[in-house]
């Protein structure tokens, strides 16, 4: 009788498992071949360099300040000593907080990319889910995340079939 239960079992768990889809999708290369996410990337990367130019510039002033305060520093009186030092002090905080409004984690170029990618990733999920649920699948994986998926049958690769949904 035991089994008959434990057969009966493991026959459900067997066909239950065989009746799921599954497959994967590679957002890195569904991106890539997306030309608003291209254009946003494009975007993003020129505000990177224009702020990180503007940060670069701000300690080449503040380098320029330091050696004039240096090459001075003998004919200072004390007092000017301590507000040219103040000074240099000030400047170096003023970049890094405007480094850290650029760069930091809630700063600009996160909210920059926030605000021109995100669109696009929702447009791909979006998309899946209309694979996932035209087609039945159970499971859709994600080979550009970091699940390690050690073999993939290309047969499974849905990418193509999900910039086709999207229009591409």
């Amino acid at each position: 009788m035991k089994k008959t239960n434990l057969l009966t079992i493991l026959l459900f768990i067997s066909i239950f498992s065989f009746s799921q889809k599954f497959a994967y999708v590679d957002t890195d290369y569904i991106l890539k071949k997306i030309p608003e996410y291209t254009q946003a990337e494009e975007q993003i990367n020129k505000y990177s360099n224009q702020w990180q130019q503007e940060i670069e510039n701000g300690y080449k002033n503040i380098e320029e300040m330091y050696k004039a305060y240096q090459s001075e520093q003998i004919l200072l009186t004390k007092e000017m000593k301590i507000k040219r030092e103040e000074g240099i002090i000030e400047a170096e905080k003023s970049i890094q907080n405007l480094q850290q409004k650029y760069f930091g984690s809630d700063g600009d170029l996160f909210k920059k990319r926030t605000e021109l990618v995100t669109p696009i990733q929702n447009r791909i999920l979006d998309a899946i889910q209309q694979l996932a649920a035209n087609n039945k699948y159970s499971i859709i994986f994600d080979t550009s995340s970091d699940l390690i998926m050690l073999y993939t049958n290309p047969d499974l690769d849905k990418s193509d079939r999900v910039l086709e949904i999207m229009g591409y």
